[in-house]
């Protein structure tokens, strides 16, 4: 089985499920929830996974606030 994405006009949506419709032992349509509250989840899944395996930059939780705690004093003393 292969997942595929396809993006129709709102216009012919009717007319593409009904063409779909001749297939449905074939075939299986489903809502990606994903896409729908974010259309680039993808490709922003992509890129988080290649910045994750790079290791480029990245800091442990408490590393990090550490530097914001440390970036605040030097505010405060100012």
């Amino acid at each position: 089985m292969r997942i595929l994405t396809i993006e129709v006009k709102d216009d012919f949506m009717t007319e593409f499920m009904n063409v779909l419709d001749n297939f449905k032992d074939n075939i299986k349509v489903t809502k990606d929830k994903n896409l729908e509250e974010d259309p680039y989840f993808y490709e922003r899944q992509k890129k988080l996974q290649q910045i994750i395996e790079s290791g480029s930059d990245t800091v442990s939780h408490d590393e990090l606030w550490n530097k914001v705690h440390k970036h605040l004093e030097t505010i405060k003393s100012k």
